[in-house]
């Protein structure tokens, strides 16, 4: 079975990152995070965000998530997030866990995007004692189908959230590929997020994200938490270095446009060579495919992992290792379904 395709965690490491890793094993360096490494990682965060902020690395998006939004929501509240988000969707409850039991509370919208009607909706029902009101609004970017909000986008979904009091969670577990796709990292804490999970696995890192808390006071005792939740890392610098590697080389933005130019190739040539179409606009490194069960069915026989997703469309995913002949491979293979 080839794993090309079937998601941007099958990929191993980026050289530099890996490279990075290696260097950081040279020698003795303090640790819990209080190392030169993750130091020079957070302030390379910093940088590209354009904004001040508390950071942390852990070892999982999920954990990040979880406890990202364990910040923003009491027990007996809820937090908003798009029904197909992975919050809602991939994390075990996670952030009820984490949260000591928050709520999720799942929206309508196109393609991964946020409707803001139903949101807006959502916002103005009335609270009363029988179910979990909403504290906080969680926003993927890119979206879990492939999709990139724009500025605006995003304004149009903070700000009425913001205006209540409420807190804002970003998952950037493929926020560079939003970034190459265009969208302006420096705007995220301009726009209000409270919290934003920096992704390093997605983007050619070892199993490393970034928790980046733009309202300091999330940090309170959040050395504490992470003890607690088994996230603290005593050699923290092996979580930091990788990322380290890909922003200080530019891979972080480089590998994810690469993986976006591939899944673009594959788009099209689904689009132009097969019978099939596509399920959703491709503006970062995911391609959605309206295919018959049989038909994937066939193409998993062939060799190729892929695998169906909520909506029914079957999933490619393209990252910084995948190649212009693996594309055109996996377009012969589809031809002949």
């Amino acid at each position: 079975m080839r794993y090309d395709f079937g998601s941007d965690n099958t990929a191993g490491m980026a050289p530099a990152a890996l490279d990075a890793l290696i260097s950081a094993n040279d020698g003795y360096a303090r640790a819990y995070g209080a190392d030169d490494v993750t130091a020079r990682a957070a302030d390379l965060i910093r940088a590209r965000l354009d904004a001040d902020a508390e950071i942390r690395f852990v070892f999982s998006g999920t954990a990040a998530n979880a406890i990202a939004l364990s910040m923003l929501a009491w027990p007996h509240e809820a937090v908003l997030a798009h029904h197909a988000a992975h919050v809602c969707t991939d994390e075990t409850g996670a952030p009820g866990f984490f949260g000591s039991g928050v709520g999720l509370i799942g929206l309508p919208g196109l393609s991964g995007k946020i409707e803001p009607l139903a949101l807006q909706a959502m916002l103005e029902e009335p609270e009363v004692g029988h179910r979990q009101p909403p504290a906080a609004l969680s926003l993927t970017q890119s979206t879990e189908y492939g999709t990139v909000y724009t500025e605006e986008e995003l304004r149009h979904l903070i700000e009425p959230v913001k205006l209540r009091g409420h807190g804002v969670h970003m998952d950037g577990a493929r926020l560079a590929n939003a970034a190459a796709a265009g969208f302006d990292l420096t705007q995220i804490a301009r726009l209000g997020v409270d919290v934003l999970v920096f992704g390093g696995a997605k983007a050619g890192a070892n199993c490393a994200e970034a928790i980046v808390m733009f309202d300091k006071s999330l940090a309170r005792r959040i050395d504490n938490r992470l003890k607690q939740a088994g996230q603290t890392a005593s050699k923290t610098r092996f979580l930091a270095a990788p990322i380290l590697g890909l922003l200080e080389s530019g891979d972080w933005e480089a590998g994810a446009a690469h993986a976006n130019l591939m899944a673009q190739r594959l788009a099209a040539g689904i689009a132009t060579g097969s019978t099939f179409c596509l399920a959703h606009p491709v503006e970062a490194n995911a391609v959605f495919v309206r295919m018959p069960p049989e038909a994937h069915q066939r193409l998993n026989v062939a060799g190729w992992a892929c695998y169906r997703f909520d909506d029914g469309s079957v999933r490619f995913v393209c990252s910084w290792a995948t190649r212009e002949e693996a594309v055109d491979e996996l377009l012969q293979a589809i031809a002949t379904l």
